[in-house]
């Protein structure tokens, strides 16, 4: 079995090879063999899977209004913002920064890895100067890993400023979070569910909170989360600022944003709707063994140097990193069966280039910032084509070029 990408023009065209192919617009069916089709969810045609990346000379570069010193942000801020090689904001950054400082209420609309964790983070810890003891941020997030993701940022912003965070979120012991709130760290970031448990226990007191952040805020109400993000914004002072993060705007949103927020202004810098700079195709197999025959095979091409592939169960997805770790491909898995410790170590050996593959279920589809991913297969198919966007937006971040691959079941002479 080869591996053989094929040349391809804008418009899709059949090919009888097999490995990488693309589809033109037949009656093909969903299938529910081993090769790709077996999966929840809706079918997703495999020609929604191909598209040719922009190129290079066709990149509107954005140009900033401003400097990071532009802001006049306090020496030790400044002086850490310096330290991580940071001088022009990105586009969320340059617009919504000074509306955060001016005190206004912000929807920020920005795809993924645009920066906007520093977009919010930055001005909060500027007004947080000299503070007292907290909580006076609040910080929701729909994931652990984002939450973790977003603590981090925060302290190595805020080093050397007495600003203190706590992180709150499922799969980690309850105890030490309290004992860190108890500390009254000036900012909490945190998940609803295990925000909304501290409150029950009345270890959580959101009396202080001056500033409230919501981000991915799309992304926690398709989890369901919208019960306890009202419950929670309910017992925040009216009197705060708030600040809306989401890479859409829905119903469900618009609802929230009516209900509890003040004169909003909205900063959109969102690009289309699929990586502009993801360059996607599909690859056929007729069985899962195939499947596992092709990816073998892909991995050992140089270019495919950090690659983030997906699966649909936890089950499945640990299997797979096995598979490829007993093929001689460094590998880890990252699922919801695992410790919150382990899914930090998967997660930090990927970043740090200590293995090249990481094989995840939709838990790191969203929000979590991978520097200099080549590469994401989807070796087990979406649920929802809304899921292969935020799937394939871990690679070609920040500008950057990147390639997504999605198995789909060989096409039959039926439809053919």
């Amino acid at each position: 079995m080869t591996y053989r990408p094929t040349n391809r023009s804008s418009q899709p065209s059949r090919s009888r090879t097999s490995g990488v192919r693309s589809f033109g617009g037949g009656n093909s069916r969903p299938q529910r063999s081993g090769g790709g089709g077996g999966r929840r969810g809706a079918y997703i045609h495999p020609s929604k899977f191909i598209n040719k990346a922009v190129a290079a000379a066709e990149e509107v570069v954005y140009e900033a209004k401003h400097k990071f010193i532009d802001f006049n942000f306090n020496g030790t801020l400044q002086s850490n913002i310096d330290h991580k090689g940071y001088t022009s904001p990105s586009a969320i950054q340059d617009q919504t920064i000074p509306l955060i400082l001016e005190g206004k209420d912000v929807i920020g609309l920005a795809n993924t890895g645009t920066g906007k964790t520093a977009a919010f983070a930055l001005p909060i810890i500027e007004m947080l100067k000299g503070s007292n003891k907290g909580p006076l941020v609040l910080v929701m997030a729909p994931t652990r890993e984002l939450a973790q993701q977003i603590d981090e940022q925060v302290r190595e912003f805020s080093r050397g400023m007495n600003i203190w965070t706590a992180i709150c979120v499922g799969g980690m012991n309850i105890d030490r979070q309290i004992r860190d709130l108890r500390r009254q760290p000036q900012v909490v970031i945190g998940t609803p569910g295990r925000l909304k448990d501290l409150m029950q226990r009345r270890d959580l007191k959101l009396d202080q909170v001056k500033y409230l952040v919501l981000d991915e805020a799309d992304r926690m109400l398709d989890m369901g989360f919208v019960n306890e993000i009202r419950n929670i914004i309910n017992l925040v002072p009216k009197d705060r600022q708030t600040l809306f993060f989401s890479a859409t705007i829905t119903p469900s949103i618009n609802s929230l944003i009516d209900e509890f927020l003040n004169n909003p202004v909205t900063v959109s810098v969102r690009t289309a709707e699929t990586s502009e700079h993801v360059d996607q195709d599909v690859v056929e197999a007729g069985s899962k063994d195939e499947k596992l025959e092709i990816l073998a095979k892909m991995l050992e091409g140089l270019d495919f140097d950090k690659v983030l592939v997906f699966g649909e169960t936890k089950f499945g997805v640990q299997r797979l990193s096995d598979h490829l770790e007993q093929s001689g491909i460094s590998a880890v898995a990252i699922h919801g069966n695992k410790s919150q410790s382990q899914r930090q170590r998967a997660l930090k050996a990927f970043k740090d280039n200590k293995v090249r593959v990481m094989v995840a279920t939709d838990v790191a589809a969203r929000g979590l910032d991978i520097p200099n991913v080549s590469h994401v297969i989807n070796f087990d198919q979406p649920a929802s084509y809304d899921d292969y966007i935020h799937r394939i937006g871990r690679t070609g971040r920040g500008g950057a070029s990147g390639k997504a691959l999605t198995f789909v079941p060989r096409q039959t002479s039926n439809n053919r």
